[in-house]
């Protein structure tokens, strides 16, 4: 896809990744940028166009797919997340209220789009996943397991979006530094870099970008003959 002249929404596009995202396409050349978020007083980035966007909240949704019917990429990048594993008394509650914004945002955001996409000669939808997506060691229980589910999401809408020829990426990566790895103490990147190199995946054409080396060596891990996502050293 040509992110020159294109129209792009972001999800959770007032900061971290979301915003980097909107600076980087403004500076390839998008004809416009819709930068979404809940409350649209936060996003305060010149040259977007502020727009009301909770991913928990369908009649939101349905509101951005008419307002930003001239989309033709769409960025599923609103994310939360919460420490804590599956066996702590509130995970229920916890797992429910990440999966709301995780997984069940990004379905809703896509299946209102996908229509406008079409009508817009296809384009393209990226989602932004984790690394997370095939590693669960319990310390981030519900947001690992809701960024796999967003993972064969993404994988299923690739081939439900193909005939109407809609280029779907996933973009997995590990730690960033942004406000939700805040108090990690672990390497980062920068989010810059994992959107320039998200972008240039994009415009290459790529169906999935791995943006850091650790990414890379998950990925290489799962056919390991004790994959990564079990327990090492036993």
């Amino acid at each position: 896809m040509n992110i020159e002249n294109s129209v792009v929404l972001i999800t959770g596009a007032n900061r971290g990744i979301g915003l980097a995202f909107a600076r980087e396409l403004l500076a390839r050349g998008a004809s416009k940028v819709y930068a979404a978020a809940r409350d649209p007083a936060t996003v305060t980035l010149a040259g977007v166009e502020a727009l009301r966007l909770d991913v928990t909240q369908p009649e939101e949704i349905a509101a951005a797919a008419q307002q930003a019917a001239d989309v033709t990429l769409v960025i599923n990048n609103a994310g939360i997340a919460q420490p804590g594993g599956f066996l702590a008394p509130d995970s229920d509650a916890v797992a429910r209220r990440v999966f709301e914004t995780n997984f069940f945002g990004v379905l809703n955001v896509s299946q209102a789009f996908a229509p406008v996409l079409k009508a817009n000669g296809g384009g393209a939808l990226l989602n932004v996943l984790s690394v997370a997506s095939w590693v669960n060691g319990g310390e981030l229980a519900a947001y690992s397991a809701s960024k796999s589910a967003a993972w064969s999401l993404t994988n299923a809408l690739r081939h439900e979006l193909a005939s109407q020829k809609t280029q779907v990426l996933g973009l997995h990566m590990a730690y960033v530094d942004t406000d939700l790895t805040r108090g990690f103490e672990v390497p980062k990147s920068s989010a810059e870099e994992i959107v320039q190199r998200a972008l240039d995946g994009l415009e290459a054409g790529a169906d999935e970008v791995l943006a850091d080396a650790l990414t890379e060596q998950v990925r290489q891990g799962l056919t390991a003959t004790r994959p990564v996502y079990l327990p090492q050293g036993q």
